[in-house]
């Protein structure tokens, strides 16, 4: 006993509709995906993240802790579990916690990362000599009483 009697035609348009519709959902969230720009914190800091072992980072070549309850995004904006990121030296945007550790992460990609955010350390270990402090130094060698009076 048919009920329904549906002609081939009536199929093959449904069919048709369903599919242009499933393809413009996906060609809609691929475009949007290229366009994402992430806004970062005003109090964020950028610096160089290499995780040893979880919860243990290097930033910027300093012993740190991520916090528990971490957040790391991707360049693509997706939550990252600290152990897939184990000895990449990536470009981070982070923000720490109210006891200092890290707490959010961002990983940027080449264009976010061109862009100058402070806490950027710089790697020279030199200063140029516009850089320098002109102020006269002690040598050690001046003698006690000639040394400058300071107010107490």
């Amino acid at each position: 006993m048919n009920r329904c009697m549906k002609s081939p035609i009536a199929i093959v348009l449904i069919a048709l509709g369903a599919l242009l519709t499933g393809a413009s959902i996906t060609f809609f969230t691929d475009a949007q995906a290229q366009t994402l720009r992430r806004e970062f914190p005003k109090n964020a800091l950028r610096g160089t993240l290499v995780v040893t072992a979880p919860p243990e980072v290097q930033l910027d070549g300093r012993s740190e802790r991520l916090s528990p309850g971490a957040r790391i995004r991707s360049a693509q904006n997706m939550l990252v579990l600290p152990g897939a990121l184990v000895g990449q030296e990536l470009t981070v945007n982070y923000v720490r916690d109210g006891a200092g550790m890290l707490h959010e992460l961002w990983v940027l990609g080449a264009d976010e990362a061109r862009e100058k955010r402070a806490g950027a350390r710089s790697l020279r270990n030199f200063a140029f000599g516009s850089e320098s402090d002109t102020t006269p130094k002690d040598d050690g060698k001046t003698p006690f009483h000639q040394l400058p009076k300071y107010k107490q």
